[in-house]
This record gives C-alpha cells, structure tokens and sequence, in this order.
C-alpha cells in the first residue's frame, strides 16, 4: 500500500499545523539539503510547452530516495475559473523501486516556494527590513507574505496587480497575517521604499514588470539603498519579469545555474556571467550579501531536490498526524512471477 496525501489531506495538516510553522520545518530542511547539494543528481527538468503553457516533469534522486513532481502552468487558465499552477508528486524507495507516497503538490508547491525565496532572503535581504513590494498577488502571494513576515520581519507590504479582485483578496489575507497593506497604483509606487522586492507574475512571456529606470528612480525616491529582489514568477523558457539591464547589476543567487540559464531571468545573458549557486553560501565556499547597499537576486525558478525535499519533510509530517489515505498501487500478487494471477482472481467464468 502506498501513502496519498489529498487536497483534503494536505489542507488539515496545514491547519492543524500551522502554515508558518511548516514553512519554518521546510526551510531546516531545505538548509539541511543544500548543504549536501552533491548528494543529489541534478538535471534540468523536461518540459513540454504548447500555446496555452506548460506542462514538466522534474526529477531527483539521492540514491536512497528517488522523487519527481509533475508541474503544469497555464496562465489562460485564470479566465477559464482553473488554476494556473497544477502539480503532484511522488517518492520511491530507490533500494526496491516501490513508490512510498503520492501527493497533492499545489498547495505544497506555495509552502516550498515561500519557504526557498526565505531561505534566501536571510542570507541577502538588506539589514533591518521591514517592507517589501510584492508584484503579483495571485496564488503564491499570501505565502510569500506569510513567510517574509513570521521568519523575517517583514511588516508592511506594498502590492500591485493589474487585476484589482487579486490586490483585494491579498489585502484581506495580508491583512489577516498582521500585516500593514498598502494597495498601490501602479508598480513603480509599489516598489518604492521597498528593502524586498518579490515578482511573482503568472503572463508566459518575456515581460518587463520593472524596469531599471523604475527601480533606479523608486530606490531614490523611497531613500532606500540595499535591494532584495526575490524575482519567482519566470519559470520556464522564455518568461521573464525584470529588465535585463537591471538583473546585470544585480549579484545574483541560483538554485542550479544550468536550468536558471535555460529559464530564469538570466536566460538572456551569456553563459559565463557570474551567479552564485546558494548551496555555496550554506556551505561557506560563498558570501551571501557583501554590503548594505548591494542590489541581490534571487533568480528563483524552482528546482526538483527542494521538490523532493517537502515531499520528504510531507511524508515524515503526515505518518506522524495521520493526514493521508492508503492506495492499492503496486501490483502484487502472492508469487511475484504470477502476474497473470491478478486477473485470474476477478475474471468472469470461461473469460481471460
């Protein structure tokens, strides 16, 4: 029998647990990780894109443990009442090739995603922030504000987004958490006096959402000089959300530099331009922030180990509390050469 963890599953065990305190469990475990970043076989993710969006596939393995998570992204989907973002994911026993869970991976894929972009930001954010602008306040947003807030301080946020109904919805949410919400005009207002800035944009396209003169002239304005831009909503092939100009003035942090080349931010800079993999900076082997007035980057696009990590850090949290059901999944019959004896248990008389 295999554990599976439902929408129903997942959505008590966030409850009874605690949103904030999961995603503090999942950046432990996430550091825990990347610090045995070679521990893990690492690709980047396979991919299939259509006019709509995209749908992925993206595998691990620590050859004890072997996940994957299937990911799709479809943005026409918000006019369709669907979900933009769908994903589900798998563990197995590397050892005998049983899977061991099944899971929902859409509401875990926002605690993961909350709690990377924070595993970051403490080693960059400036010192003593306090706001942070967040472009885009669909799915991801209010756990990225959870996040910021419980873990970093956070406490106001300044927000915008083209559709007024999602700034509403994040103000009401937001507002709940504790925070101080700001609702904003337009981007260039929403980013100035902003220490954090988050981008987390749902259009499939190489869109600019700042611009290096906004952020130049918001920095100004604002009388801010240190910048963190915690950028996750360019994800895949040929969606982006900053200026390029911008994002070379940046020092810039990765998840796996050969898949951020291919989908983050940087997909438009040489291959040779200087990024720092974060499990450098856990390790030692790299400095985080250098300076208070130093321009960051986290040019996130998710990667498969974190993937597998949360699933892991599911796995171990539901056998504790009981939030998953038991599948028949796996074929198996009494004699494992005798497949042929599962049909033979249910076929009608004289049938094969």
């Amino acid at each position: 029998m295999v554990r599976f963890v439902s929408v129903n599953d997942m959505a008590r065990w966030v409850a009874d647990d605690g949103a904030a305190t999961i995603i503090a469990g999942l950046v432990e475990a996430l550091e825990h990780d990347f610090r045995r970043w070679s521990d893990f076989d690492k690709r980047p993710r396979f991919g299939m894109q259509s006019d709509d969006g995209v749908i992925e596939l993206m595998p691990t393995s620590d050859r004890t443990t072997f996940g994957f998570k299937y990911v799709s992204g479809h943005p026409i989907n918000a006019h369709r009442s669907l979900q933009t973002v769908t994903a589900f994911g798998a563990l197995s026993d590397a050892a005998t090739g049983y899977p061991v869970l099944l899971a929902e991976m859409t509401l875990l894929t926002a605690l993961r995603t909350a709690a990377v972009s924070t595993m970051f930001a403490r080693a960059l954010v400036p010192p003593a922030a306090t706001t942070m602008a967040m472009i885009g306040c669909g799915a991801q947003s209010e756990f990225q504000a959870l996040a910021f807030h419980t873990m970093l301080g956070i406490d106001t946020v300044r927000i915008f987004d083209v559709d007024e109904a999602a700034m509403a919805k994040l103000e009401r949410n937001a507002s709940l958490i504790g925070l101080d919400v700001i609702r904003c005009a337009h981007a260039l207002d929403a980013i100035t006096g902003a220490q954090i800035i988050t981008t987390c944009t749902a259009d499939q396209r190489n869109a600019t959402v700042i611009t290096d003169d906004m952020f130049e002239q918001a920095r100004v304005a604002g009388g801010v000089t240190g910048v963190h831009i915690n950028a996750i909503g360019g994800d895949c092939p040929g969606k982006t959300e900053l200026d390029e100009a911008l994002v070379r003035r940046c020092s810039i942090f990765v998840e796996y530099a050969e898949q951020t080349f291919l989908e983050g931010e940087i997909q438009a800079l040489p291959r040779d331009w200087p990024v720092t993999e974060f499990s450098d900076v856990l390790t030692g082997n790299a400095m985080g922030r250098r300076s208070a007035d130093e321009i960051t980057l986290f040019d996130s696009v998710g990667f498969a180990v974190e993937d597998m990590c949360a699933l892991r850090f599911l796995d171990e949290s539901v056998r504790r509390t009981g939030h998953f059901a038991e599948i028949d999944l796996v074929a198996e019959p009494d004699d494992p050469k005798d497949l042929f004896s599962l049909i033979g248990a249910h076929r009608r008389a004289g049938v094969y």
